[in-house]
């Protein structure tokens, strides 16, 4: 397996740790809308060299991972406040920083010399 496809890949150790900071009373649920959902989201994507460690990855259902990834469904979320992908970018890099004060792109992005 190349280095890089490891390094993106998202390990059982990083979704487990996920799931519980992501959880509110019980199993994982939707950092978003709160609905089931898996802790399976790059939030630098895997193609962007986006590392799978718990610094980047969050619990989102499949709905909202869409929007997020592809702005699909976005109608759903405008209830919530969310009108574009950048909204739900800065939402996450905000819930992200409440756990991780320090967290920025670089930190959870792959590099190959570093």
């Amino acid at each position: 397996m190349h280095r890089q496809t490891k390094m993106t890949d998202i390990p059982a150790r990083v979704k487990a740790a996920v799931a519980a900071r992501d959880c509110t009373h019980g199993p994982a649920t939707c950092i978003l809308c709160g609905a089931p959902g898996g802790p399976h989201c790059h939030v630098v994507r895997r193609s962007q060299g986006g590392m799978g460690v718990v610094e980047n990855i969050v619990t989102l259902c499949g709905p909202c991972h869409y929007a997020f990834d592809e702005g699909l469904f976005m109608d759903r979320l405008r209830p919530l406040g969310f009108h574009s992908q950048a909204d739900i970018r800065a939402y996450i890099i905000n819930y992200l920083r409440g756990f991780y004060p320090d967290w920025t792109e670089e930190k959870v992005r792959y590099h190959k010399w570093g």
